[in-house]
């Protein structure tokens, strides 16, 4: 099912094979138009290596946040080929501030950026 130009759904499901309840459908077609926002504006690619993480597999296979954004579908670890996950935390953060995304959470670790859309600003 594609959800925007550059995004399906099943790039938002969860690795462990579950079926996303459609409760959180409507936040990820949510995430993914601002990540198509970013692509837009990148003119590359965006792999997501994680988007919805059913609470099994978040609290028990990754061990993620008791409250992640991932269990709620709007929660993303991305890579954008030829950024740092810090050009890409900088790039998200600029475009929160000029107002072409939504405020959230955003954090960059070694190999990837998270990007959630929460609504209030959370860094890490």
């Amino acid at each position: 099912m594609k959800l925007t130009k550059n995004f399906s759904k099943s790039e938002f499901d969860c690795s462990c094979g579950c079926d996303m309840p459609l409760s959180v459908l409507h936040n990820v077609q949510k995430l993914a138009n601002q990540l198509q926002t970013l692509r837009n504006v990148v003119g590359s690619p965006i792999k997501i290596n994680s988007g919805y993480r059913c609470p099994d597999y978040n609290d028990n296979v990754v061990k993620g946040a008791k409250n992640s954004q991932h269990k709620l579908g709007k929660a993303s670890d991305i890579v954008i080929a030829d950024m740092t996950p810090q050009e890409t935390f900088e790039l998200i953060d600029l475009l929160i501030n000029e107002g072409e995304l939504l405020q959230g959470g955003l954090s960059a670790y070694a190999t990837f950026t998270h990007y959630d859309i929460r609504k209030t600003k959370a860094r890490w």
